[in-house]
């Protein structure tokens, strides 16, 4: 039994009972799969991720002390975590993943668009999230398949619904994607619209989902009447790396050639700033470990391609296309304050593009620091006289900053 998927050109299958056994994208490639056993319950399933591996779930295939039986996720032939079991039959509620971090990029995205898929099949009209972890990670993965709906009697909408989730505020209306991996590599992901591409490696997000902003150093947005992936600061494309027509058809993929710029050390009181800011922006447990394997890093402008900053062993390489994109927006004003505002900006964006790989770092220096150093690390309050010192660290970073960009203006 078929069911056109007329959204993308992809189809659903079903068996003779109208239970979903299959998915397959525009391309006829399947994206997901499902086997059902005689007495109703799922079997096996298996969902191909962006890179176009594929991730296994076997249900109650495993035990979990903090909620009980567990489906186990493969990816391969490796067990890589697990995830509550959900009565994939009658689906009623969203479940908690133990490890995400040891997904592949997009797996968990791609579970919880089958959990979404299949509550549509079931006329599920909105699911809970019953779980330990209702973090901003979660919260994000989430709004790719479902919308967000006040889960009180108020019908209006939350001031801050990422808040409301995280207090247990939120229902979640089953909205499924669409996928399709395209013949470049381009993995595509849509709904309305081409929300989300993938390729090399990178994830490219919308800034604009239901309620919240997406900041990301690779975004999708629409050109006339192209969409494009680009790498992403102070509000402009730095560079195109993607071109597709609206359905989704590749018409361009390809990387640009580096800036010739030449390599130039920046001040170490940028480095100071920008780890201070992404401190600010880490849980505090992580404050010591990140500054400690940040000592010694050095940042200089370097002629990169593809991406904003990349973290190496005691050195950031940021794009030369960031240097010259503050240039021209600084030459728009002679304004001070706007100055000091595209200052604060670029600082940002430098911390965004290197946080995560400096926060895993904290991350695993503080798995592998004595029970003693890991219960201090969570002792340690955070002071006000830290975070002044804080400040006084990213306000040099941004005037440093600031008097690089203009010796590339003089």
């Amino acid at each position: 039994m078929y069911h056109p998927r007329v959204s993308d050109g992809g189809e659903v299958r079903r068996d003779a009972g109208g239970r979903r056994v299959g998915e397959y994208d525009r391309y006829g490639a399947p994206v997901a799969t499902l086997a059902w056993a005689d007495d109703g319950r799922l079997a096996a399933a298996a969902v191909r991720v962006p890179d176009g591996s594929w991730l296994t779930i076997q249900p109650r295939a495993t035990h979990d002390p903090r909620w009980g039986v567990s489906d186990q996720l493969r990816h391969g032939e490796a067990p890589l975590t697990h995830c509550a079991a959900i009565d994939w039959a009658r689906v009623e509620a969203i479940p908690p993943l133990a490890e995400p971090a040891r997904l592949p990029p997009g797996g968990g995205t791609a579970v919880l668009n089958l959990v979404a898929a299949l509550a549509v099949d079931q006329r599920c009209p909105s699911l809970a999230y019953r779980g330990p972890y209702p973090t901003e990670q979660l919260f994000l993965a989430l709004l790719e398949s479902f919308h967000w709906i006040p889960g009180t009697d108020d019908p209006g909408p939350p001031p801050d619904p990422l808040a409301a989730f995280m207090a247990g505020g939120l229902r979640w209306s089953p909205a499924p994607h669409a996928r399709a991996f395209a013949p470049p590599g381009v993995y595509v992901q849509s709904r309305e619209r081409i929300d989300k591409l993938a390729w090399r490696g990178r994830a490219y997000y919308r800034a604009d989902w239901p309620g919240v902003q997406r900041h990301t150093t690779h975004r999708v947005h629409d050109v006339g009447d192209h969409v494009h992936g680009s790498l992403w600061a102070l509000d402009t494309a730095l560079e195109d790396h993607l071109v597709l027509a609206p359905d989704g058809r590749v018409l361009a993929a390809a990387l640009p050639a580096p800036d010739p710029a030449p390599r130039r050390a920046l001040a170490a009181a940028v480095t100071a700033g920008v780890v201070a800011v992404v401190v600010a922006a880490s849980a505090p447990p992580l404050a010591a470990s990140i500054r400690a394997v940040a000592t010694g890093l050095t940042l200089e402008w370097a002629p990169l391609s593809g991406e904003l900053a990349v973290l190496a062993e005691g050195r950031a390489e940021i794009s030369t296309r960031l240097r010259h994109a503050l240039a021209a927006r600084l030459a728009t004003t002679t304004a001070r304050v706007e100055h000091v505002r595209l200052g604060f900006a670029a600082l940002a964006e430098l911390a965004l593009a290197l946080g995560d790989a400096l926060r895993a770092r904290g991350q695993a220096a503080l798995a592998a620091a004595t029970p003693a150093a890991q219960a201090a690390a969570f002792d340690e309050p955070r002071t006000s006289a830290g975070a002044a010192a804080g400040a006084r660290e990213i306000g040099l970073a941004v005037e440093a900053l600031l008097e690089d960009v203009s010796q590339l203006r003089a």
